[in-house]
């Protein structure tokens, strides 16, 4: 969440292509909090592939991925995510967004989570899960409770259900945090994976830099003038 004492921001927005077919809507969208203004007047449509929101340390990175996912509101404006209304249970469907600080239920599994995940996401990959389980090396790991991992192989699991839930709105916040080199590597490929635009999805990932380049559709930049 942004900083109490932040000064105001104002995204910055870069297209590297930016053409229909588009997943996101904005459309003159202000947020922030009392005295903290993250995005004013904020409008763009965010095609399949990868999207950055880049910014320092509690400037509005984990609030922003929370106002994509519909858990805040939006002072003024629109979003619509394939049509569907910010705030409605439709646009909520569409997304997938967990924050990666918030407890995990008692006694949770990687094995229990991955079968609610399949419940509920429509287009949930169960080869894309395996594939992303070897991937990270979970495979150790999968009838443990969840408090038991480390805090890098809960990362790792949240990652691996982010990647094959299919959401077309996925939301990614500080990716590489707690990750070995390893599943860094592995991270970067399976997100290299998804940004071929006819995927169909947007994943956006929250970060402080641009994780040494990857193909990104666009970039939101807050802070900058």
């Amino acid at each position: 969440m942004a900083s109490s004492t932040a000064e105001p921001q104002n995204p910055s927005v870069t297209d590297a292509a930016v053409a229909p077919p588009f997943v996101l809507a904005a459309h003159a969208v202000d947020f922030g909090f009392p005295g903290v203004s993250i995005l004013r007047g904020w409008s763009q449509r965010l095609p399949p592939g990868l999207t950055l929101v880049l910014s320092d340390e509690s400037a509005g990175k984990t609030s922003v991925l929370r106002l994509l996912a519909g858990e805040l509101a939006p002072a003024a404006g629109r979003l619509q995510l394939n049509g569907r209304e910010h705030g409605s249970a439709a646009y909520r469907r569409e997304v997938f967004w967990r924050d990666p600080r918030d407890a995990w239920p008692q006694g949770m599994t990687p094995l229990a989570w991955s079968a609610a995940l399949a419940a509920e996401c429509p287009r949930w990959s169960g080869a894309a899960w395996q594939r992303h389980v070897e991937g990270f090396a979970l495979q150790p790991h999968l009838e443990k409770a969840m408090f038991q991992l480390s805090t890098g192989s809960q990362r790792k699991v949240l990652l691996a259900g982010a990647l094959a839930s299919g959401a077309p709105l996925t939301l990614i916040d500080e990716p590489v945090a707690a990750l070995d080199r390893a599943s860094i590597t592995y991270l970067r490929a399976a997100l290299q994976d998804c940004a071929a635009p006819d995927a169909g999805r947007a994943i956006v990932v929250a970060h402080y830099d641009d994780l040494d380049g990857l193909p990104w559709q666009c970039t939101v930049a807050l802070g900058t003038p």
